[in-house]
């Protein structure tokens, strides 16, 4: 399958079925999601939803999760009816035998084949479980009359042994064409629009390499703490929850080359090809590439807030880093030489997600004086979050008498150009999945590249030795960070 150009691509009739349908995320993202894609006629009348989970809810306590969770929808109550819920223990064969009969109850009713999606939104130790205890009960099967596929979360695995573990268990019951595992990121408008930009103008390919860019800085500033994660957080860290899977495929997306066509197989290959490029350091040269932050109390919009180590469910004298930056190098013709810095943190000044790809400087400045002085590098600047926009930066004289020039910035604005409104992540991902369109997800060969990455870092981090640099909440992270680009003759671009 292709990315598609038409976003009116109505499915047939399907059973979605959600594992952990009392959660968190369902009740956040996945609700909603299927209640706008409803709202905008992307579902049949014949869509169903069946809720699995160990809570005693019920078809109506499940169907009032769901009028809460997407009250802003007009139309999720005309095909209430269409969920149904279904209470069972995660790990017993008889829940998936019970499961198996709600299927064929739901699809003689409704009169559809047997296309089934079953979400997993559990926690991660229980994926393979599941999709063990499917394919044991006989669900995880395609028939003549329709499609079997499973979606899961991130994250996959903890660490490389972890990650080639789970893609065996789920094999076992699913080939790899069957298995969708989301990241959301790769839902948001902007990242996609990293696609669009680079190969559909001809005026940026000719400078898209080692020729012509400097540098390239890929930041996730997140203003919350962990809030009620922290149980969550102190088992997973900056590292893991985003540079291993958000921060990885942003890369890829913005180094890789060109597709031969804009296929899912065709993308993820030359995903693929540069995740493999990325030069590997070894646990020696962790230190010198990479710096571990936490943040401690400080001022944010002009509130105190409190320390990583005073939040709830975390350890007073916690290890955990809130904070990485990071120095890479791509080994390919493209960009060999060029720097790669990445940084993601909490509690940061505000919250975005940015790419700042850096130009090299004019070779020679014909200007008198210091008239030139404020004229910083040429400069693309994507912001994926919260503003979806595309900055150009460049010099320009400052009117008057004098001939004095500085950078200025041309900007594209989703919000301010296109009337239609952008799609949440999870109803693109949700459709792409019962379309059967892979593009947006992750095949198993890119999660297992993206975990050799960053695995001589995770081993690095777990020398209590190893720097954890404190930094105020409300600043851009701890000094330390700047002197990692500094080093080289750089600095951070904050926006």
């Amino acid at each position: 399958m292709s990315i598609h150009m038409n976003r009116k691509r109505q499915i047939e009739g399907t059973t979605l079925v959600i594992f952990g349908a009392s959660g968190d995320l369902t009740s956040r993202k996945i609700l909603p999601a299927i209640a706008s894609l409803w709202d905008q006629e992307q579902l049949p009348n014949e869509f169903s939803v069946i809720g699995v989970a160990r809570s005693p809810l019920g078809d109506e306590g499940f169907r009032r999760l769901v009028m809460e969770s997407a009250a802003s929808w007009d139309s999720i109550g005309t095909y209430i009816e269409n969920f149904h819920y279904l209470q069972g223990d995660y790990t017993s064969i008889s829940t998936y035998q019970s499961l198996t009969k709600l299927l064929d109850s739901i699809e003689q009713t409704r009169q559809t084949g047997k296309s089934r999606l079953f979400y997993l939104a559990t926690i991660p130790s229980l994926f393979g479980t599941i999709s063990s205890l499917l394919g044991e009960s006989g669900l995880s099967q395609s028939g003549a009359s329709g499609f079997t596929r499973i979606i899961i979360e991130k994250p996959f695995g903890n660490d490389t042994s972890s990650a080639l573990k789970l893609n065996s268990d789920m094999h076992r019951s699913f080939s790899e064409e069957q298995i969708y595992r989301i990241d959301h990121y790769l839902g948001k408008e902007t990242v996609q629009n990293l696609l669009a930009l680079r190969f559909s103008n001809a005026i940026f390919e000719p400078i898209w390499n080692r020729n012509f860019v400097n540098n390239v800085q890929i930041t996730v500033a997140e203003q919350i703490g962990v809030g009620h994660r922290g149980g969550f957080y102190e088992n997973a860290g900056a590292l893991k929850d985003i540079i291993q899977n958000h921060m990885l495929q942003v890369l890829s997306l913005v180094l890789m080359e060109a597709p031969a066509l804009m296929t899912a197989e065709s993308i993820q290959n030359e995903k693929v090809k540069v995740l493999s490029a990325v030069e590997i350091p070894s646990i020696a040269e962790v230190a010198s590439r990479t710096v571990r932050g936490q943040y401690v109390s400080g001022v944010i919009n002009s509130e105190e807030v409190k320390g990583y180590r005073e939040e709830r469910d975390v350890s007073s004298t916690s290890k955990t880093e809130t904070y990485v930056a990071m120095r890479l190098a791509v080994d390919n013709w493209r960009w060999a030489g060029v720097p790669i810095f990445i940084r993601t943190g909490k509690r940061m000044p505000k919250r975005e997600t940015q790419v700042v790809m850096e130009f090299n400087r004019a070779p020679h400045l014909p200007f008198i004086g210091g008239s030139a002085r404020q004229l910083g590098p040429n400069r693309l600047i994507l912001r994926i979050q919260p503003e979806e926009e595309i900055k150009l930066v460049f010099g320009a004289k400052v009117p008057g008498q004098d001939y004095n020039i500085r950078s200025v910035a041309m900007n594209f604005s989703y919000a301010d150009t296109f009337k239609e409104v952008s799609w949440d992540a999870y109803e693109r991902l949700i459709l792409d999945a019962l379309l059967g369109d892979r593009t947006l997800f992750l095949r198993s060969d890119e999660v297992i590249k993206a975990w050799e990455i960053v695995e001589p870092i995770q081993r690095a981090f777990s020398d209590l030795d190893f720097p954890l640099y404190p930094y105020a909440a409300g600043t851009y992270g701890p000094k330390e960070a700047s002197k990692l680009l500094q080093s080289t003759g750089h600095y951070w671009h904050n926006s």
